[in-house]
């Protein structure tokens, strides 16, 4: 990265952390919308100190990136300074949450002219150019809302931020579209770069949230809907003889997002994986894999203080049948390591690991 975008994306931050005013992000903080009425000509255009407050960055920053990258106000007035129009914005938030999510300035600010919207009135932005730009994580267009309408059509990189911010404001309709991976995505680099970011991310954030108001219940939802979309063709296709792999959290505890993911991962290369919900105790589990004769089981716990005794059971019951214990650093002295107990200490490893015992 060139020192000046190191400068820039240093200044973004520090803009965004210790602006002069504390921001507490609320659930239903969004930007004021314009009237069904009004087009973009008529909006009201703003000053460089509105659209710094708007964005949270420091005026400096918006001349710099008017000065080096292009984006800078558009509208003309005689004698007064250069204003911004909602589509010079519209860039703006583009840049402003590439270069948050970690993009060089340079190259956000590419990604933000090709991403330029012209709102017709009606609320369907159509990229600039008439080119849609489809980034890694693929893109969004033409989500529909909850009333069967379409929604605001935008194509364009998803990022954590863009779900952030719908979960947010609680756009549910929005954060399905944008968490919905094209099927040409690997259900593991859509969990690792884009949905454990914006948990991270929300985890991160304080919200004065309004009563049923939960901004990762609505990522959760999303996410459970998209897998449920990935796992249908394999859960209509019956393998004789097929083995299962069972995935299951430590008693006691919930449930972790992860072992749908995880299912899901496996369900795309063949693999039959459950989730075991309902209560784990070793004698439930215990008569569970005598049923199924798994092919290889999965445990995941967030605690340091685990319950491990299902392990134990399950070695007693099954000694030949291959566990992955997935653990924090505090707990791994008490799980019973041995010729059919292994530790998983990432996604991706614990992935190829039930790959290598279940196919």
């Amino acid at each position: 990265m060139a020192p000046r975008d190191a400068d820039d994306a240093a200044a973004v931050s520090a803009a965004s952390e210790l602006g002069p005013e504390l921001a507490v992000a609320t659930m239903r903080e969004v930007a004021p919308e314009r009237s069904q009425n009004r087009t973009p000509r008529q909006a009201p255009a703003l000053t460089v100190a509105a659209v710094a407050r708007r964005l949270g960055v420091a005026p400096a920053t918006l001349r710099t990136w008017d000065r080096r990258y292009g984006l800078g106000p558009s509208a003309h007035a005689a004698g007064s300074h250069r204003r911004y129009t909602a589509e010079d914005v519209d860039r703006l938030l583009v840049m402003r949450g590439l270069t948050i999510d970690g993009v060089a300035p340079s190259e956000a600010a590419r990604l933000a002219r090709e991403n330029d919207m012209h709102d017709d009135g009606s609320g369907h932005g159509q990229p600039a150019g008439g080119a849609p730009h489809t980034g890694v994580l693929g893109a969004v267009a033409g989500a529909g809302s909850a009333t069967g309408a379409p929604a605001r059509t935008r194509t364009q990189e998803v990022t954590p931020t863009l779900v952030i911010d719908a979960a947010l404001r609680g756009d549910e309709v929005t954060c399905r579209a944008l968490l919905t991976p094209p099927a040409d995505v690997l259900v593991e680099a859509w969990w690792l770069e884009l949905v454990e970011p914006v948990r991270a991310g929300l985890a991160a954030r304080t919200v004065l949230a309004r009563s049923g108001e939960e901004a990762d219940t609505i990522v959760v939802a999303a996410v459970l809907a998209a897998l449920r979309g990935r796992s249908m063709p394999l859960a209509r296709t019956h393998v004789a003889g097929r083995r299962v792999v069972l995935l299951l959290a430590a008693p006691e505890e919930p449930r972790p997002l992860s072992l749908h993911v995880l299912a899901a991962a496996l369900a795309a290369r063949g693999v039959d994986a459950r989730v075991v919900a309902g209560p784990v105790e070793p004698h439930r589990t215990v008569e569970i894999a005598a049923m199924t004769r798994p092919a290889a089981i999965v445990l995941v716990t967030d605690r340091a203080d685990a319950d491990l005794a299902v392990i134990g059971a399950l070695v007693d019951a099954q000694p030949d049948v291959p566990q992955f214990v997935v653990l924090p650093d505090g707990a791994a002295a008490d799980l019973p390591l041995g010729r059919s107990v292994h530790r998983a200490r990432s996604f991706t490893g614990l992935l190829h690991e039930v790959l290598a015992v279940s196919t």
